[in-house]
């Protein structure tokens, strides 16, 4: 399976993460603001950000955003195999330029990848940290619901991201979501 397609809509371009971009995904990830909430805070400073970014090169499944009307670099994400199951994958690493939060762009950028996870999978989830609210609302607002267990078998949750969530391909984002 390809985790890493060139995905594209209206506001944002997702392109494999390639070692060219990491200047540019280090100017978005040293804003200390953005990892505030997140147990890895060192990642915007530059050596805790290369070993994210080694992390996310060797995962075949990372993603630059691009803002589509600038072409600036504004963010990176990715796709995870699931462990234990071969109907799921995860969507997490996902960070944005200040800049675009709290808009449309998350939802856009969660849409671009939940249509092509769903070519292949019934379900996204996604491994949040505990103390990460801000990732919680924003997966809550696309209608994730929380879960332990997926198709009755428990979930591990990692020291990292011990929440979990969960949207089914029969779900519609665009109706599911919430104010």
């Amino acid at each position: 399976m390809n985790w890493q397609p060139s995905l594209t809509n209206d506001l944002v371009i997702l392109r494999p993460l390639q070692p060219g971009d990491i200047d540019h995904l280090f100017d978005v990830a040293s804003d200390p603001l953005i990892w505030e909430q997140h147990p890895s805070k060192e990642r915007s400073q530059r050596k805790g950000f290369e070993l994210f970014f080694d992390e996310a090169l060797a995962s075949k499944g990372a993603f630059v955003i691009i803002d589509k009307i600038s072409g600036k670099i504004i963010g990176s994400t990715r796709f995870s195999p699931v462990m234990g199951n071969k109907n799921a994958i995860e969507i997490g690493w996902t960070f944005l330029a200040r800049k675009y939060w709290g808009g449309v762009y998350n939802k856009a950028i969660k849409k671009l990848m939940m249509d092509y996870a769903f070519t292949l999978v019934d379900h996204v989830l996604f491994f949040i940290h505990e103390n990460n609210f801000r990732s919680q609302k924003a997966v809550e607002k696309i209608g994730a619901e929380r879960i332990m267990q997926l198709d009755n078998v428990d979930l591990l949750p990692r020291p990292n991201a011990s929440v979990i969530y969960r949207i089914h391909k029969n779900q519609n984002i665009s109706r599911t979501e919430k104010k």
